[in-house]
């Protein structure tokens, strides 16, 4: 965002008005509206809603922080920067000015997804969600990172991995992975096979794990394009 300023000198210019903007916006520049920036910015409306999704997050805490009541330490932007993914220097500093990322999609965490059997999955929330990232070079899409728990796809995405889903991408190809749903909510991550019959196959090494039958019951939540693992 961008806002246009005026020197000292051509103050005698400006209307009782646009003073007031000009005042309003070098206030903009205090770390408890970076804060309150960085927490709409990561989809929260609330101190409330954003305490609720993130435990290391202190409501009261929050509010005092974003009314200025309490001056923010190093140790609680470190935190409010991880949550909310920024940097905790440009809530403190404003190192970093833009909040946009150009080129970068921005894309939520949101809680596991099994990669053994299928098991229940809560609807998604704002409190599933554990953070933000930015990922490059995607297609256009309506995209997710979830987390991969267990090894029926290690071969590609070990277990504590993040796949990255497009949800807008339901076409099934022979061969690519899909995160499959049930209507019940239940999901798994698995390897689309068409022939001789259609399977949702594990890609594994471990040799105890086996194929699901794509019953009808059974639709595509989405195409898993990326793989994001910590070394």
């Amino acid at each position: 965002m961008s806002y246009n300023t005026y020197d000292d000198k051509s103050s005698h210019n400006r209307t009782p008005w646009t003073k007031h903007i000009g005042h309003y916006v070098r206030m903009k520049e205090e770390p408890r509206h970076r804060l309150q920036q960085a927490r709409a910015k990561a989809g929260f409306d609330s101190p409330s809603e954003a305490a609720r999704a993130f435990r290391e997050i202190n409501v009261n805490t929050l509010i005092s922080h974003e009314n200025g009541n309490r001056p923010i330490s190093k140790k609680a932007a470190q935190t409010y920067g991880k949550a909310f993914d920024v940097e905790a220097g440009w809530i403190l500093f404003g190192e970093r000015a833009d909040m946009e990322f150009p080129g970068l999609v921005r894309v939520p965490v949101i809680s596991m997804v099994s990669a053994g059997n299928l098991r229940d999955q809560p609807g998604v929330t704002s409190s599933d969600i554990e953070r933000w990232i930015h990922v490059a070079d995607v297609p256009a899409g309506d995209w997710i990172a979830l987390g991969v728990d267990g090894d029926s796809m290690n071969r590609i995405a070990p277990d504590g991995s993040t796949i990255l889903v497009n949800r807008a991408d339901d076409r099934l190809i022979d061969g690519k992975y899909y995160v499959f749903s049930l209507g019940g909510g239940e999901a798994t991550f698995k390897r689309y096979k068409r022939e001789p019959k259609p399977l949702l196959q594990p890609f594994s090494t471990n040799p105890d794990h086996v194929s699901i039958p794509a019953t009808d019951d059974l639709y595509v939540f989405g195409r898993a394009r990326r793989v994001i693992t910590d070394l």
